[in-house]
Parts: structure tokens; C-alpha cells; sequence
């Protein structure tokens, strides 16, 4: 079950929600919360971190960084990324929704390049972060590596760097797509298969600071391939997408 606590100040129309998936990150939240509404981001915009079953005080953390607009959903245990992400977008009021993690290694910065593809293409669903510079230990490079290459061969998604955790895309686009443990890895796939264009934006990944990582090499290994494998089986079963529009008698009769 998932409970809600925020601040009184709560943006009533936002146009942009950022959501902010965490565990375990009370040391870097407050200061990803600051360097995000200190952003170039002109939309008016909600902040709201998904405290995915942290035993540190991350939620409290976030609740007591002072900021307006910040709005904190808690998991009571965790669910993984890509449940927290589907909290948010559930919870959210922005038809943008972007996505950013609580570590810090997201470099608030890009948020406004992230939206403008939405704002200005309505063919776009989805805008997905592609990393320049990853700051991660040869394994997981290397794993990555193989692991993208396998993917974009299995589903033409033409995306080099899937796993970047700076993505937007359209709240009603999102809430279409099929849901399952780990899709935020498959975004690209996903939206295309309804028929949405995928733009991207380079972005610069930083250090972890504050806390560890929450994946391992040969976990994040073992949880891909079966994964990879549905998504190719999703893609397949994808059939032309005819668009519904509604009929009035005056048009059946002529």
C-alpha cells in the first residue's frame, strides 16, 4: 500500500511532474530536490519522490528540505524503480511526466532540454537521456555494453543508453504502455509500440556521492535476458494501431 504526505504549498496545476525514485538515499534527496528547483525548468512543475521501502529516513528527508512543490509518496516496501515510477506517474498532475534518481547522478540541468521535444512534436512520447560519460566500474560498462547492443538487435528501438534514469514523457502515453517489473529500462520499446516517436538528449552522468548502488552486475544480468525476451515477445504481438473515433448517426446516414 502506498501512503501520501506532502506540503501544504503543492503546486495545484503543475505542467511538468519530476519523479524522483529512492531508496535508501536520505544523504543525497535534499540536495537533488534543491539542484532540481534551482533547474533552467520554465514549466511550472511538482516534485514528488517515491521513498521505495528505505530503512535510512529518505522520506523525512525529502519532507524536511523546505522546499515548495515537493510532494513524497512511501512505499512500505520495495517494489523496485520501475514500481515507484508507476506510484508517481499514478499520483502525478503534470501532463509531463520526467523521471530522475534520487542519488544524484542525474544532473538536473538537462530537465528543460528533456521537455522541449515534448512541448514542440506531439508525435513524441517519450524523450530518453543518453549518457556521455558514465561513471560506473568496468563490469557494469562492459555488461551494459553487451546488454544494449542485444536489445537495440532484438528491438530496433534505436536507443543507445536505455538504463539513463533521465527520461520525459507524455503521463497519458505512459499510463498505455504495459506495465511490468523493470520496464523503465524498455521506455523506448514500449512507446513506440503504440505508435509514439522517441527523441533523446545527451546528458552528462556524475559520481555517486552519498550511498551505494542498489544493482550488481550479474543480478542486473540475470533479471535483463528474461526480460529482453518478453519485450521482443510484446513487439511481435504488436498489431496495426487504428485510431477509434466515435459515430454520430447524421454521419452513418450520409
Amino acid at each position: 500500500m502506498t501512503s501520501r504526505a506532502e506540503t501544504s504549498s503543492a503546486i495545484a496545476d503543475p505542467v511538468v511532474s519530476i519523479l524522483i525514485p529512492a531508496k535508501d538515499e536520505a544523504g543525497a534527496i535534499a540536495d537533488v530536490l534543491r539542484e532540481i528547483a534551482a533547474s533552467s525548468l520554465a514549466e511550472p512543475c511538482e516534485m514528488i519522490v517515491i521513498d521505495d521501502g528505505s530503512g535510512d529516513g529518505t522520506a523525512e528527508a525529502a519532507l524536511s528540505s523546505g522546499l515548495p512543490n515537493v510532494r513524497v509518496l512511501q512505499h512500505a516496501v520495495s517494489g523496485g524503480k520501475s514500481r515507484a515510477i508507476r506510484a508517481g506517474a499514478m499520483a502525478a498532475r503534470g501532463r509531463i511526466l520526467v523521471t530522475v534518481d534520487g542519488d544524484g547522478q542525474n544532473d538536473p540541468k538537462f530537465l528543460a532540454a528533456l521537455v522541449a521535444p515534448l512541448l514542440a512534436d506531439p508525435a513524441i512520447g517519450v524523450v530518453a537521456g543518453q549518457r556521455t560519460r558514465r561513471h560506473d566500474g568496468w563490469r557494469k560498462k562492459l555488461v551494459s555494453k553487451i546488454a544494449n547492443r542485444m536489445r537495440r538487435a532484438m528491438l530496433a528501438d534505436d536507443t543507445r543508453d536505455t538504463a539513463c534514469g533521465l527520461k520525459a514523457m507524455r503521463r497519458d502515453a505512459y499510463l498505455t504502455i504495459p506495465f511490468f517489473d523493470n520496464n523503465h529500462r524498455f521506455y523506448p520499446a514500449l512507446f513506440m509500440r503504440e505508435g509514439w516517436k522517441v527523441g533523446h538528449v545527451d546528458v552528462a552522468d556524475r559520481p555517486r556521492v552519498h550511498g551505494q548502488s542498489k544493482y550488481g552486475v550479474l543480478d542486473r544480468a540475470l533479471v535483463g535476458l528474461p526480460d529482453l525476451l518478453g519485450m521482443w515477445w510484446l513487439r511481435r504481438r504488436a498489431k496495426s494501431r487504428p485510431e477509434a473515433r466515435e459515430v454520430y448517426q447524421e454521419s452513418v446516414n450520409g
